[in-house]
């Protein structure tokens, strides 16, 4: 069996942990002020090549999804030439407010890498050797999983919520005028929601090797699972079906990839036990 790294952070009191944890959140902090300081230097690239991006009907879902749709000879609300809707500021410091908080996400988002290498330096001394060698890929995996949320919440639910939503009218009468602080907080839960549900196979992961999840558990409620997606789904998206689906395919196929991680890990855990309880046989044989 495999020994914990013997180092002082095993003698470290419960004051003096939390004394380190100050600590590495003082550096994910900086790192994130850092970052969103370039990022309020840059707000103009950040705001016009990114986050109104979906706002242009040549943004790339739109196009693709108006391609498919003359394929298939229908006709596309993707299609059209703008979106029917103008994006206004209410408030004095309403674009400035804009501006602090979408560096700060920003930066965030951007230092999420280095957020989760703290949070591994701070954990890592507490595992086995084995689990630390069997864990190296855990910060780019995680990162991995995450990006590619953001990506699918900014090209697939952003886009579709903003076309939906933009596009919506009770009544001729009515001209949308969208307050920039909601234009950017629709494009921010869709971006960062992904980005935390494209996490649920490590969440599975860290669950599964403390013994709160099985795969078995996983395969029982896996029809309750469904529901919850959907609604997480409807929580994200505009409210229309083929949206939710979209959405719900990816996080369905990670649940499903979950089940298989939760299975893989306990296979591990009991490799392990199997061998603790065969060395302890050896050494009472001895």
């Amino acid at each position: 069996m495999g020994s914990k790294s013997a180092t002082p952070h095993d003698e470290m009191s419960f004051l003096d942990h939390l004394e380190e944890l100050r600590w590495h959140l003082i550096r994910s902090t900086l790192a994130v002020i850092i970052i969103g300081c370039v990022a309020f230097v840059f707000s103009g690239f950040i705001f016009d090549s990114i986050i109104f991006a979906p706002k242009s009907m040549d943004f790339p879902t739109y196009r693709y999804l108006c391609d498919a749709a003359k394929w298939f000879n229908m006709e596309s609300d993707f299609c059209k030439d703008k979106l029917p809707f103008e994006i206004q500021s209410r408030t004095m410091g309403g674009q400035f407010s804009a501006d602090i908080w979408t560096s700060i996400w920003a930066g965030i988002i951007l230092a999420f890498p280095y957020i989760i290498y703290e949070l591994w330096k701070f954990i890592s001394p507490g595992l086995y050797e084995k689990e630390r060698k069997h864990s190296k890929g855990f910060i780019f995996i995680t990162s991995l999983l995450f990006f590619l949320g953001v990506l699918f919440g900014y090209y697939i639910v952003a886009p579709l919520s903003i076309n939906f939503l933009g596009s919506y009218r009770v009544s001729e009468e009515v001209t949308n005028h969208i307050d920039l602080s909601d234009y950017i907080s629709t494009v921010r839960l869709a971006v960062l929601s992904c980005g935390i549900i494209f996490e649920l196979p490590i969440i599975i992961y860290f669950l599964t090797k403390v013994g709160l999840v099985t795969p078995d558990i996983m395969k029982k409620y896996r029809k309750i699972a469904l529901v919850i997606v959907l609604i997480l789904s409807a929580i994200i998206t505009p409210p229309d079906v083929t949206s939710q689906i979209i959405v719900a395919i990816p996080v369905l196929i990670l649940y499903q990839v979950s089940i298989s991680i939760s299975a893989w890990v306990l296979r591990k855990e009991r490799k392990k036990e199997q061998r603790a309880k065969k060395n302890r046989t050896d050494v009472k044989s001895n």
